[in-house]
């Protein structure tokens, strides 16, 4: 009898512990589920994202020939050749300029073309259509045209300011919108805005789409004006569009490159480079000296960034 009350105990005690034991690997299978799903973007985002710019600092700090060849470190002597080019503080100061210009003038045509659009009028589908050209097409190409256009002596603009009369004003026929400094870089800036237009209106577009009705309507029984309106009520609560909007043309225009590089290459000198153009300049002579400029490239990125949060208050929304 002792012997058959030890045999149950031990058969029970085996399957109390595959019980547990499969209640155990039910719980962690279903913990895994999920990686399931977002596995594949982890990874994505590992290669594409966390493994570059580890690579980018690392070499940063190594000696690299200007055929890609490793000869060793380097320490900090690439940050200080890099801090010490005369043309650095011009170029980051230019950087900050360019972005700030750019994307200031982007959001507030957006507002204006946000709002046209978001009324009803005769063409109003073509109009919206047609409002995409510019950012379906080629960045590059769209760059390219414009530096035709320019062109000094065969360039569309410059038929058309000689028939306005303003040619000899600006320069005469050899006047070169490209080639001078003072020139160059308002025609890029209005070139990156052309191209921003269309993503940041239809995020606009679809903010203002969400706000409801019935607010314009208790703000008309209330007496409100339309800049009343447009001031207390559209712009408030277009407020996370916008900052999504401008967030993400801050990143774009910052790491701008095919519009300069395609129209003046940075050039006369480094009157129209930026940083992104500036790096990629480094590259032919000293890549390590290149991803030294890439890491402040990327830092002051993430400084922008942060400002940007800081000011607009994103926490706020959130919450």
């Amino acid at each position: 009898m002792q012997q058959i009350s030890t045999l149950k105990r031990v058969v029970r005690g085996f399957i109390l512990k595959r019980v547990v034991r499969g209640f155990t690997l039910k719980r962690v299978v279903r913990a895994l589920g999920p990686l399931a799903w977002i596995g594949p973007a982890v990874v994505l985002i590992g290669v594409v994202v966390v493994w570059p710019v580890v690579t980018m600092i690392q070499s940063s700090f190594l000696k690299i020939s200007r055929f890609g060849v490793v000869q060793g470190t380097n320490g900090l002597d690439n940050y200080g050749k890099l801090f010490d080019e005369p043309d650095f503080g011009g170029v980051m100061f230019r950087s900050l300029i360019w972005v700030v210009a750019v994307v200031a003038l982007t959001v507030l045509l957006s507002l204006g073309l946000a709002q046209l659009f978001n009324q009803k009028f005769p063409g109003r589908r073509i109009a919206r259509w047609a409002m995409i050209a510019p950012w379906a097409a080629s960045v590059l190409m769209t760059a390219i045209i414009f530096k035709w256009m320019l062109d000094p002596e065969v360039g569309l603009i410059n038929m058309i300011l000689r028939d306005l009369g303003l040619l000899d004003a600006l320069g005469g026929t050899d006047a070169d919108p490209l080639g001078n400094a003072s020139t160059a870089m308002p025609w890029l800036i209005a070139v990156a805005v052309f191209v921003s237009l269309p993503f940041t209106t239809y995020a606009l577009l679809a903010g203002l789409a969400t706000i409801p009705a019935d607010v314009y309507e208790a703000a008309r029984m209330d007496g409100a004006g339309r800049l009343r309106t447009y001031w207390s009520i559209t712009l408030p609560m277009l407020r996370p569009a916008l900052t999504v909007a401008t967030l993400i043309n801050v990143m774009n225009v910052f790491n701008s490159f095919p519009i300069i590089w395609a129209m003046t290459h940075g050039q006369p000198g480094y009157s129209t480079a930026t940083s992104t153009i500036f790096m990629y300049i480094l590259k032919g002579s000293d890549i390590g000296e290149s991803a030294a400029m890439s890491v402040v490239n990327f830092g002051m990125v993430i400084v922008l960034v942060a400002i940007f949060l800081k000011v607009s208050k994103w926490k706020t929304e959130v919450s």
